[in-house]
């Protein structure tokens, strides 16, 4: 097992001094080039956000670089071969900022809150900005200033297209955020927001579209990696560098739903870090203790923490509209290749976002009326394999959703398996057992009759 630093560096002159470590290897990541300005996309999401009328502050670009650079070692370094358990990673990073003092004192919550994400072991280093760097951000003159109502994460999945729909009909003018994938995720949102703006006009909303390009070796040696338990991280550091230029406090909404929100694990297997985090209430809380250590005048919520996918299908404020749309959205953890064309985009079927999607629509529209093309059309057109990818996901639904009717206690129970509730009033902790109990029915109505 190897430790990681990697080091953000804006000029040769930087200087940070480490202890010497033979398992430690150091990767540094220059974050400007004279030619180019900032690099690996940093600088053409400053450029694009400028163009959408909002100029964000230095802490906003602070959290877009440190964003980058959490997201280039969460992708770049292998847990195959970097890890102690084939999981757990030692990652530090050192980063310059406009005001380190403010990082410093985040530097505790910023650990917990990424161990808790990612699970493997982080830590942080903040360094002033070298001279020449601390204003990189230069107001211009000419600029042409707009506001908009809110901010809103925007994924090309069916939970963020509801998100847009339920704004948009409110009379809210949000810019969306997104960060460009793999061509069907860049695609599933191009097509979606076209069909938005088709019905709500043009200058209804604006989209900053962030790509971070890192090089795939960007560590010596080393494979990248392709689990991305961090992704969030960076697109709630795209969000709150965008908020940073509102005039007034940013409202940012990350639509999802409840049970995928939550994400109880469905067997001991899936325990840890294997159930991902992304939008857990702990980690949300976390983020809003951050945005206010660092004085960033902001908050961050998800509207739908406590509906499953059913209900905000059925809820939808325009339900024609989304019915036109849903088979354009993208909610397949690992969508068929090539499969894209005008209209429709192919997903297997049988991952848990799939399944979780398939319940919801059919919650909500009913059976059959899902107009979603899948790998697997009809689940229950054959005996489907355990072992294999086809079936491990169901079998996994149907064994926690036999041992949920043989006792619902388990309900109350199991939603703190995932990660720490206990801040959370009694109220809430009762909203999140019924989202999770009425979430799981949905999947157990489509897995009736399903055999593993």
């Amino acid at each position: 097992m190897n430790k990681h630093i990697i080091i953000g560096r804006f000029n040769l002159t930087d200087k940070f001094s480490k202890s010497p470590d033979e398992n430690r290897i150091v990767t540094i990541i220059d974050l400007f080039s004279k030619n180019k300005g900032l690099n690996f996309g940093i600088g053409s999401a400053l450029n694009d956000l400028i163009s959408l009328g909002v100029l964000p502050s230095e802490k906003g670009l602070d959290f877009l670089i440190l964003g980058a650079l959490v997201f280039a070692a969460d992708t770049r370094i292998s847990r195959k071969t970097e890890s102690q358990d084939s999981w757990t990673r030692e990652i530090q990073l050192v980063i310059p900022v406009s005001e380190p003092d403010k990082w410093q004192n985040a530097i505790p919550l910023l650990e917990r809150m990424l161990r808790f994400l990612t699970g493997d072991i982080w830590t942080f280093n903040f360094i002033p900005r070298p001279r020449g760097f601390s204003k990189l951000i230069l107001a211009k003159s000419k600029m042409i200033k707009r506001s908009y109502s809110e901010l809103a994460l925007f994924s090309g999945g069916l939970d963020s297209l509801i998100g847009a729909i339920d704004a948009l009909e409110s009379g809210q003018k949000p810019l969306f955020i997104s960060h460009v994938g793999d061509g069907q995720t860049s695609s599933a949102q191009d097509a979606c927001l076209n069909e938005l703006k088709k019905k709500y006009g043009e200058d209804s909303f604006k989209r900053l579209r962030v790509w971070m390009n890192f090089p795939g070796q960007l560590v010596r040696e080393i494979d990248s990696e392709n689990t991305m338990r961090g992704r969030s991280f960076l697109f709630f550091s795209i969000g709150v560098f965008a908020g940073s230029g509102f005039s007034n406090s940013f409202l940012l909404r990350a639509p999802e739903n409840g049970l995928i929100a939550l994400n109880v694990p469905l067997d001991p297997l899936r325990l840890g870090s294997l159930s991902t985090r992304t939008m857990h209430p702990f980690y949300l809380a976390c983020w809003n203790e951050l945005l206010e250590k660092m004085e960033i005048p902001g908050h961050i919520e998800n509207p739908y923490w406590d509906k499953t996918k059913g209900e905000m299908v059925a809820a939808c404020l325009n339900s024609k509209l989304l019915k036109k749309i849903i088979p354009m959205t993208l909610s397949c953890s690992s969508p068929a290749k090539g499969r894209w064309n005008k209209h429709s985009n192919e997903q297997c079927g049988y991952c848990l976002p799939c399944l979780i999607r398939r319940a919801g629509i059919e919650k909500a529209l009913g059976r059959g009326k899902d107009p979603t093309r899948y790998t697997i059309s009809d689940l229950t057109s054959h005996k489907l394999n355990a072992q294999q990818a086809e079936g491990h996901l169901i079998r996994s639904f149907q064994f926690a959703i036999e041992r949920l009717r043989a006792d619902p206690s388990l309900y109350k129970l199991w939603i703190h398996k995932p990660g720490p509730l206990s801040k959370l009033p009694s109220e809430d902790l009762e909203a999140l057992a019924g989202v999770y109990r009425r979430g799981m029915r949905e999947v157990a109505v489509l897995l009736k009759n399903v055999r593993t």
